[in-house]
Order: C-alpha cells, then structure tokens, then sequence
C-alpha cells in the first residue's frame, strides 16, 4: 500500500469513528428548531438537562421540546406513575421508549422524570431515611512563656427522611494551661423532630454529661414540645422551639446547691447555605418553674467552609455556656473560639 492509499485509509478510519462518537449522543430538538447534542442526565420538574462538551449543561424547558433521542436505554417515569427503561426515539412531540418487555408510545409532556437506567426512582430515594454522619477534632497547642494544649472531638448521626429526623451526638473538650485543667467537658445526647403538619413540628431532646471544671458532676436536660419553621427555603431554615422540659444538675461542692427542677424549653435552630460556604447558629435556653432566674443558656455560631474534597471542611466558631447560678467560685459565663477538622460521610 503506497503513501496515497494509507493516508485516504487513516481518513476514512477517523470519518467512521467520528461518525460513530456522532451517533453516539442524545439529541434534543425544540420547537424553535434548534438541535442540542449532548448526553440527557435528567428530565425532571418540567425541564430538560443536557450535558455538552461544548457548553456544560444546558436546561430547556419541557413545554419547548419537540423531540428527544438517546443512544442508551433510560430509566423513565410517566405521569401516570408507569415506569420504562429503554431508548428514547420520536418526533414532533410524539416519544416512543423501546424497553425489554415492549414499546410504550407517548409524548415529552407526559414524561415526568427520567434517571440512570436501572436505578432507583428520585422520588421514591427522596422519600427514604438515610444516616449521614460527621466526625471532628481540633487541636491547640502553645509554649514558650505560658504552655498550652487542647483538645476537642466530636461525633454526630442523624437520619433524616422527609418529615422527620433523629440525631445522636457526643463532644468531649479538654483544655490544659501550665498543667492546670482549664476544661474538662464532656456531653451526649438524642434530638428528634417529625414535622406533622406543613412548618409545624414535635420534638423530644435529652442531654446528659459533665463539667468538671464547673464542678458539676453531672448534669441532664430532657425536654419535649413543639416547633414551628419561621423560614423554610431550599437553602435557609429557622425554626422556633417551645416546650417543657426537667434539668438536672450535680455539684461536687456541699457549698453549692444541686438542681432538680421542671421548667419551659425555648430554642431555636437555623442554617443558611451560602454559595462555598454554610454557617449554623443554634440557641437553647431552660428555665425552671420554681425559680425563673434559674436558668440555663447555651449558644453555638459557626460558619463551615469546604476543602478540595468536599467530606472534608474547616469550621470556624464560638460557643457559650450560660448558667445564671453557678457553682461556688465559677464564673456564670463561659465562652469559647474554635477552629475545626470536620469529616462527613454517609
């Protein structure tokens, strides 16, 4: 085979595989006449994505299409409920899905939402409890005129389904100045929430631990009541807690009186979702019947900030422990900065 001929063989090879890569793509056609190539990822919530190598992903509105082909078998959702996995083909409105039992004719409007094929509906998914979990750590450490070292770590699991969720958490905090215990804290506890009627909700909590350094030995708030979400947007809640609740408190010191007490529970809870970042702010406060200036006060902020891998963040905050009868000799306000390793997972 001479020059000439090899060089019109390597052609026409790379005519045939770019024809075939060209074949290979889904296409969508709107009613205006345009043609999008590219690879359909979802039809859902009356639109159409299309990912392109040459424009990223591109959304159409369902009502503006005319006709969807795809190379491979999708997983497709009627509006009647009925559920396909097949090649897409139509024109002019008209769809027809090859899958292996049989084609079933329809049109775009009817189809309410389509997915990988052989994969599980979004919307039953969305429908699911599933655990999510996040661990972290922080350690400070200083010498020289005055040495220093602290720890802290921090576990949390939440299930979380639509209407409700349940968290279990514990965080242990130890803090050491010139070979004195400055902190030595440790708490865990249960929260859980089922929202029963659109923004109203119900709630029972429980936290037990110790605060050695405030001398208490043992400490538990148990509280039940009601919610209410006074912002509730994909990216931004604020919910008001409002219940009954008993607190518990255990002194080392005879000097120091114990708490034994029913009282209200008063909280509230919010998040905001930023476009690289997310900041929580939580706030609690216990009050006994018997005595109102008897209260408890703690308070959380912290702004939440993704490394490279998204598991990972950095959490930058503070936190404040309020107690307006302390213990002999401690201080009613305790307040402290940190700045976090966080790891989530599912």
């Amino acid at each position: 085979m001479n020059t000439t001929h090899l060089f019109r063989a390597i052609l026409a090879l790379a005519a045939v595989a770019f024809g075939a890569a060209h074949l290979s793509a889904d296409v969508v056609e709107t009613k205006s006449g345009a043609r999008i190539v590219g690879k359909v990822s979802k039809i859902d919530g009356g639109v159409v994505v299309v990912d392109t190598s040459y424009a990223g992903a591109i959304t159409i509105k369902q009502s503006e299409v005319a006709a969807i082909t795809t190379d491979a078998p999708v997983a497709v959702r009627l509006a009647t409920g009925t559920r396909i996995d097949g090649k897409i083909s139509g024109a002019a409105g008209s769809l027809q899905i090859a899958g292996a039992d049989g084609t079933i004719s329809t049109t775009v409007e009817k189809v309410a939402s389509t997915w990988a094929a052989g994969g599980k509906d979004p919307q039953i998914a969305a429908l699911e409890r599933g655990w999510a979990y996040e661990a972290n750590v922080d350690i400070a450490g200083k010498s020289g005129n005055k040495s220093q070292l602290g720890t802290s770590a921090g576990l949390r699991a939440t299930l979380a389904g639509v209407h409700d969720k349940l968290a279990f958490y514990t965080a242990y905090d130890r803090q050491v100045t010139d070979g004195q215990k400055s902190a030595d804290q440790f708490k865990a506890g249960s929260d859980y929430q089922s929202n029963f009627s659109g923004k109203k909700s119900w709630y029972v909590r429980d936290e037990g631990g110790f605060d050695r350094i405030k001398d208490i030995q043992f400490y538990n708030v148990a509280a039940f009541g009601l919610g209410y979400d006074l912002i509730k947007a994909p990216k931004q809640t604020l919910t008001g807690r409002a219940g009954l609740s008993f607190r518990t408190e255990n002194y080392k010191s005879l000097f120091t009186t114990d708490v034994n007490a029913a009282g209200l529970d008063f909280g509230l809870a919010h998040s905001l979702q930023l476009d690289h970042a997310s900041l929580v702010n939580r706030l609690a406060i216990v009050p006994s019947f018997d005595d109102f200036a008897n209260f408890r006060a703690t308070h959380e902020s912290f702004l939440e900030l993704p490394l490279a891998n998204p598991s990972w963040k950095l959490r930058f905050g503070v936190n404040n422990d309020y107690n307006s009868k302390p213990g002999k000799g401690v201080d009613k306000m305790d307040t402290g900065y940190f700045t976090r390793l966080v790891l989530n997972w599912k």
